[in-house]
């Protein structure tokens, strides 16, 4: 089974960054019970701070599909959303893993 990825580019309304990082904070955390997700990250680029990447790692493509057709998705995702001026998603599959060599220390 492909390591399958729920990827988020969020640019949030000028002066809402922090209702945005806080609502995107509620989402996740409705998200971490669904089956198959295993880990949720949100990264703020350094350059333009309104501009957000959220990532999650899920146990297959079925399980991103099943968790989007949930009846609260829209709903949820919404109360999110309305604190940003753009949003794209995506889905993705692992290309290539690299691990950092182990070091001793």
């Amino acid at each position: 089974m492909a390591e399958s990825y729920t990827i988020g580019f969020w640019t949030a309304k000028p002066g809402a960054d922090e209702q945005f990082v806080a609502a995107w904070s509620e989402f996740a955390e409705w998200i971490k019970d669904q089956p198959g997700v295993r880990t949720l990250r949100l990264v703020r680029d350094l350059k333009e701070p309104r501009k957000f990447i959220s990532f999650a790692d899920w146990d297959g493509i079925e399980s991103i599909r099943a968790w989007k057709e949930t009846p609260q998705f829209r709903e949820q995702i919404g109360r999110v959303k309305q604190h940003t001026d753009d949003f794209t998603a995506a889905e993705a599959e692992l290309a290539v893993r690299v691990d950092a060599a182990a070091r001793v220390g």
